[in-house]
């Protein structure tokens, strides 16, 4: 559910329901990445014991690089909620101008609105 963004007193210019519906969702992907950061932690000490050396080399190599990326995905998810509590939540860290709406159902913990995103990727 997009709404039209309306005037407030928040850094951002969205509606209750906009904020509502994008704070449950950075939640549920808070829920989802503790979730799965304790099934890679409990698969570790699993496969240590079963499997052969090699391949639990290999799947541990792959645990670790699923751990991190889980663990940077939690921090820049717990950073938009607090934000979110901040009233600085869809204002762009480089610019200061709004990221959009859109862009935040997409990627509710997005820091940069789509230009300065784009200019971050390009090394601009």
């Amino acid at each position: 559910m997009l709404n039209q963004q309306t005037s407030d007193d928040r850094g951002s210019n969205f509606s209750t329901e906009d904020l509502a519906a994008l704070r449950e969702n950075l939640h549920e992907q808070r829920l989802f990445r503790q979730e799965q950061l304790r099934q890679l932690s409990a698969a570790a000490t699993t496969r240590a014991a079963a499997a052969p050396e090699r391949r639990a080399a290999s799947q541990t190599e792959v645990r670790v690089t699923l751990a991190a990326s889980a663990r940077m995905v939690l921090a820049e998810v717990e950073a938009a909620l607090t934000r979110m509590d901040q009233d600085t939540y869809g204002t762009c860290h480089l610019c200061r101008g709004p990221v959009a709406l859109v862009r935040l159902m997409i990627v509710p913990q997005a820091r940069y609105c789509a230009r300065c995103q784009q200019d971050l990727e390009d090394g601009r």
